[in-house]
């Protein structure tokens, strides 16, 4: 009993704003001891705000969990939209997106994937006053309170940094920024002003969101010319398990595939240590991949495989029409 209270959410004072919960005023002096930002503004701006309660509707578990499935998954991201709206935004960014690639190693077709996966190339960004999502989430969602106490605190240096009113800043009901979703942390860890106008601006500047996507990937270890994931054949199912359950990040050595009767359909780095990815859908066959390590990578922008499966699956799709288009109009020159 006691257990399930203490994840009940904290009411705030009825018809208030934050400046008076009692975790909001923990938070305030914090910022103080911690970032020398006088608590008495922190507080001030909480005060402008107040619990969100669709906020917590749209980030807690749903009380009867669907099926997952691959191919309902799939689908949401490898349409038309994204596909046409990657080729358009790639066209209009292609010299950016080659110098990013240049510098950062990561392939273009997944720099446009990731940022049309997140926001169809800025479309949809979100609408939440960022800092009120975090609050209600810091303060009165225990669940998760840490980490988004976390992202309420960088949100607030990077307002001081940036000079902003930290209620200015709009996005997801999680708090995440601009055209490629960032967290205010991972704001202010990695992103870059790429298109040199000495800020960094990713909600309005897809010139910063493409090198900011960028370096994102290579600090988490993207490695340059190397490939994110192979088809696999499976003999056994339940033999193949064992490697599944082994998790996510690379352990799997190419010797130990033909032990565990796991069948490469593609080309395996010689070395190569992989992850085995099975990807289920009900009613249907489940499909099997292998991650390398650029797969884990980018896990670590969303720490799912179906998520990491569908930026890879649109990257392809958008080399694809990419080179299409490309070949299309020296025809028809």
């Amino acid at each position: 009993m006691l257990a399930a209270l203490a994840c009940l959410p904290i009411a705030s004072p009825a018809g208030n704003g934050y400046e008076a919960h009692p975790e909001a005023i923990r938070f305030a002096d914090e910022m103080a001891q911690a970032h020398g930002l006088a608590a008495g503004d922190i507080l001030a701006t909480l005060g402008r705000i107040e619990r969100n309660d669709r906020v917590i509707r749209l980030i807690s578990p749903p009380s009867r969990p669907g099926v997952r499935s691959w191919a309902r998954y799939r689908s949401r991201f490898i349409e038309p939209v994204r596909i046409e709206g990657g080729v358009a935004f790639w066209h209009t960014h292609a010299d950016t997106l080659r110098r990013a690639s240049d510098r950062y190693g990561v392939p273009e077709s997944v720099i446009v994937a990731i940022i049309g996966v997140e926001t169809i190339y800025g479309r949809h960004t979100g609408h939440f006053v960022a800092a009120e999502a975090l609050a209600t989430l810091a303060f009165d969602y225990p669940p998760r309170a840490e980490l988004f106490r976390r992202e309420l605190e960088n949100l607030f240096l990077l307002a001081r940094d940036s000079g902003r009113d930290p209620l200015s800043y709009e996005g997801s009901y999680a708090g995440a920024l601009g055209f490629p979703q960032f967290l205010p942390s991972s704001i202010r860890n990695y992103a870059v002003d790429f298109d040199g106008d000495g800020r960094i601006d990713l909600e309005n500047s897809p010139v910063d969101a493409i090198g900011s996507v960028a370096h994102y990937l290579a600090e988490h270890g993207w490695v340059a010319g190397a490939p994110v994931a192979v088809r696999a054949h499976i003999e056994d199912t339940t033999r193949a398990q064992a490697l599944v359950d082994r998790g996510i990040e690379p352990s799997v050595p190419a010797d130990a595939l033909a032990l565990y009767q796991v069948l490469p359909l593609g080309e395996v780095p010689d070395n190569a240590l992989m992850t085995l990815v099975d990807l289920e859908t009900p009613g249907a066959a489940t499909e099997y991949w292998l991650g390398f390590r650029n797969f884990y990578v980018i896990t670590r922008y969303n720490r799912s495989s179906f998520y990491a499966m569908a930026v890879f699956a649109l990257s392809e799709a958008l080399r694809t029409a990419q080179t299409e288009t490309t070949v299309a109009g020296a025809q028809g020159r």
